[in-house]
């Protein structure tokens, strides 16, 4: 029913920057907001961030200010502006629509990988 497709990721060194793009199809509503998650092997799958249902937007403290999610409705995309990388921020990054409630969707895609490394 919903399905994500990710892209943009690639190896880039420390503070380097990536933009992560993602598109979903299915029965996605305008009420499930977008948002980034990232999964580093042998690590649970971390929250990055979001956009809440007031439409302001949160961020894992370790990205804050750092990363920015944005949205082009008209091509309805969401995006994941990565700067100032660092080592630590690799991991495979996956989108997602959060429902009221439920949260995330249980349809990950493949994710794309982001590689941190000098």
């Amino acid at each position: 029913q919903v399905q994500f497709v990710e892209s943009g990721g690639g190896l880039v060194q420390p503070g380097g920057s990536l933009r992560l793009s993602c598109t979903a199809s299915g029965s996605v509503s305008s009420i499930f907001r977008p948002a980034w998650y990232r999964q580093a092997p042998g690590k649970q799958r971390e929250l990055v961030a979001r956009v809440t249902n007031s439409g302001t937007t949160d961020y894992l403290d370790s990205v804050k200010d750092r990363f920015t999610i944005s949205r082009d409705n008209a091509k309805n995309t969401v995006y994941l502006q990565m700067n100032s990388l660092k080592p630590e921020d690799t991991a495979v990054y996956y989108c997602n629509a959060l429902q009221p409630i439920l949260g995330p969707f249980n349809s990950w895609g493949q994710g794309t990988q982001v590689t941190v490394s000098s």
